[in-house]
């Protein structure tokens, strides 16, 4: 029987979920399942699954996705408050790592141009890998995760040449000529410019048109065309697809619609990212591991790989990280793996046979395997660098001390809020300032992840999860709120929450009047229909400007909701039915900004920041671990510092623009 695409599909799917199962349950990154299901489907192993040139164009777009997601996280601003690391600490990087590579290769017996390809093939290092474990490990804003960002951001860049030369090599021409350089290098500063022209003057604009007209499908096509669209410029240009889509993210970065956008790019780019992955496993020849010579030369070069790719990486990123070894050594053994670009490099060459099968498979292998590595190196690159160092750090990470400071909590009288929206967001604060404790549970990453930097005890996890509810110290909570406003959602956690403790007062939120029974028969103390409480405000104001005496007022208000707001329930309904836009459509967000070195605020007091026209609150500085609530205007930025803002996105979009370049 013939392997259809339909089959393959089918074969790949079956062994990602199986290996996804398996490596979840032993808590392993889970690029390492795609890993494998490459390297057992692969060409070179059970050849279930082909390598073909559709396969690596998904995992490419994979990249690209990924890189467009991280593009909505640095905005321009941003960009150019780093402009010193990515020129700068980039440039030492590519070119110390290539001579040094490039000497190895003239030693080996590589001849003319082509050692500096090698040497450049060896510089790369993978953006898809490095970028997704320091996100998920929450490390991409600390000193080595920003660093490391700089020299990938410039890797993209540097690629374009190496591989022109590379090309060029290929076609018999020995000398690659200035002028073709010259154009190289111009198309792909014009789909650069192409591209950031287009983010500036169109993406706003189209974005507030596509918003209005509240198709969901219809933004999640508009945001596909931006990301597909600035990948293809770039690509025409030479470039990497993943260059262009984080272009188009970062002009995104600088809308209200960010948040959004991620929210709509993000099914599309872990599937496509999985892909890569498995690409990536299918690149590993079985065949050269099982030959002793060649596996060993493959396992020394690996070694030699990340070995002298971290102590170079470590050694010009020094000077950048304030001459700390530790920090340097950290952002080293970031950049220490191979990257598919040098694959890219090295495949050309063997092609061409300007590599020898000896030197080249094992080469390719190499890579591969330090790819392969990169879970070990990434999730532990803290413990190895102290290892290496023989130093002893805090006992703790900060992670686990805000882990412990919420546990804290929970085995205090304190009140659980089940959703950390807006309302959720408002509790909290009036809590704080009455001197309650609170801990709260929210699905949303990006949310919590801002609300962690910020200083608030938020754990990630489904409320109606009995376990999540006893972690958050449901058996000694004094109160439960339920602030989503979906009745259904708030019917599931009573019934989890009724389960575990008959007798806490749940305060539940709903929209209106519809379901008010049924949430009080799964167990809520008290229903507060939005509402109708803001129709009872108005009235009380309405009756108080029309002179009647506050406590008829306050009997009045009383009465309605001793009877359940039923002199309320009588409403004429829409004739078209549309439900108007709620409150959350025009919200305040609340964000975290961290300052790194180079940025306009560092060493500016907040009054200098306001006088710019920032109209965002500053909500607290979070330093060292640190977090201050309602600096003046007296108080002075460091680089490091983590700001606390709040306000509608236009405003939180300038504060940022203003903190990072002025």
């Amino acid at each position: 029987m013939s392997v259809t695409p339909l089959s393959q599909s089918l074969i790949l799917l079956a062994a990602s979920v199986l290996l996804l199962v398996v490596v979840r349950r032993l808590a392993l990154p889970t690029s390492l399942a795609y890993f494998l299901v490459g390297l057992a489907l692969g060409p070179h192993a059970l050849g279930a699954v082909s390598d073909s040139g559709t396969t690596r164009l998904l995992a490419d777009l994979g990249v690209a996705f990924l890189l467009f997601t991280l593009g909505l996280e640095f905005s321009l601003p941003r960009m150019l408050a780093m402009r010193r690391e990515v020129l700068g600490l980039g440039t030492a990087q590519v070119g110390a790592t290539a001579a040094v590579f490039a000497a190895l290769a003239w030693f080996a017996g590589v001849q003319g141009p082509t050692i500096v390809v090698v040497g450049g093939a060896a510089a790369m290092s993978s953006t898809a890998i490095v970028l997704q474990q320091l996100t998920q490990r929450a490390e991409l804003n600390r000193t080595h995760g920003r660093l490391a960002f700089a020299m990938l951001l410039f890797q993209d860049l540097a690629f374009v040449p190496f591989l022109a030369l590379a090309s060029a090599l290929a076609a018999g021409a020995q000398h690659y000529t200035l002028p073709e350089t010259v154009a190289a290098a111009l198309g792909a500063i014009l789909a650069i410019a192409a591209v950031l022209a287009a983010g500036h003057w169109l993406l706003r604009p189209l974005f507030h048109e596509i918003a209005r007209s509240r198709l969901r499908e219809l933004f999640t096509l508009t945001v596909l065309l931006v990301v597909l669209s600035s990948a293809w410029v770039s690509h025409l240009a030479g470039l990497s697809f993943a260059l262009g889509a984080f272009l188009a993210g970062m002009m995104l970065a600088e809308t209200e619609y960010r948040h959004q956008i991620e929210s709509a790019i993000r099914p599309f780019r872990d599937m496509l990212l999985g892909l890569f992955f498995v690409s990536v496993g299918m690149l590993l020849d079985v065949h050269v591991l099982s030959q002793p010579r060649q596996l060993g030369l493959a396992l020394l070069l690996t070694l030699a790989l990340i070995t002298l790719k971290a102590a170079i990486a470590a050694g010009v990123t020094l000077p950048y990280a304030g001459y700390s070894a530790f920090k340097a050594l950290r952002t080293g053994l970031v950049m220490s793996i191979g990257g598919e670009f040098g694959i890219a490099l090295c495949t050309i060459l063997l092609q061409a046979g300007l590599l020898t099968q000896q030197l080249g498979e094992p080469l390719l292998v190499a890579i591969a395997l330090s790819m392969l590595a990169s879970p070990l190196l990434l999730d532990n690159n803290k413990r190895i660098a102290r290892l290496l160092l023989r130093e002893r750090g805090p006992l703790h990470t900060a992670l686990q001390r805000e882990d412990a400071a919420t546990d804290a909590i929970g085995k205090r009288e304190h009140v659980i809020l089940c959703g950390f929206g807006r309302v959720g967001q408002n509790v909290a604060r009036v809590l704080e300032a009455q001197g309650f404790e609170y801990i709260a549970l929210d699905l949303d990453p990006a949310r919590i992840r801002a609300a962690r930097q910020a200083g608030d005890p938020v754990i990630f996890g489904d409320s109606a999860d009995e376990e999540m509810l006893t972690r958050a110290g449901l058996p000694t909570a004094s109160v439960v709120v339920i602030s989503f406003s979906d009745p259904a959602t708030s019917i599931g956690i009573l019934r989890s929450v009724r389960r575990l403790r008959p007798q806490v007062p749940v305060l539940v939120r709903t929209a209106d009047d519809a379901r008010i029974a049924e949430l009080r028969a799964a167990g809520a103390t008290d229903v507060v229909p939005e509402t109708f409480e803001a129709s009872l405000m108005l009235v009380s104001h309405v009756l108080m400007l029309l002179r009647v005496p506050v406590g008829r007022v306050l009997r009045t208000i009383g009465d309605i909701r001793s009877n359940r707001y039923a002199v309320l329930r009588g409403i004429v309904r829409a004739g078209d039915g549309a439900t108007p836009e709620t409150a959350d459509g025009a919200r305040e967000d609340v964000r975290s900004v961290v300052v790194p070195p180079g940025a306009w605020a560092v060493g500016r007091t907040l009054g200098e920041v306001r006088s710019r026209g920032v109209e965002a609150t500053f909500g607290g500085i979070r330093r060292q671990g640190i977090l201050g609530r309602q600096p003046g205007d007296e108080a002075r930025l460091r680089d490091g510092d983590i700001v606390v803002l709040y306000g509608p996105p236009e405003a939180l979009e300038h504060a940022e623009s203003v903190l990072l370049a002025g």
